[in-house]
């Protein structure tokens, strides 16, 4: 495997900075769903278009919601047809009706 180019302490702090700020604003997304100020229907429809929605898992997406925890947020992936490692933006159409019919 080729190592990618070595990066200058300029692009590396650029990077640094670019990941700590994905980092925050995906923490303020789940923080919003939580206090409900946000609601799953809204965080879903944002996905497509917004890469801190999109590119956060649906596992930690739901366990965001009040209520739900690592193990219901499980059964209800499994039961929707949701793989353990799928982010928000690769849900199909259907997989986002049925959220959207559990928790609004």
């Amino acid at each position: 495997m080729a190592q990618p180019p070595p990066l200058t302490p300029e692009q590396r702090a650029a990077a640094l900075e670019k990941a700590a700020h994905m980092r925050r604003a995906r923490a303020q997304v789940k923080a919003d769903l939580k206090s409900g100020s946000l609601k799953l229907s809204a965080a879903l429809a944002q996905a497509k278009d917004n890469d801190v929605v999109g590119k956060l898992k649906v596992k930690a997406l739901l366990t965001s919601l009040p209520g739900i925890g690592v193990a219901k947020a499980d059964a209800i992936m499994k039961e929707i047809g949701i793989s353990a490692t799928r982010r928000v933006a690769g849900l199909g159409v259907v997989q986002r009706e049925k959220l959207v019919e559990l928790f609004g």
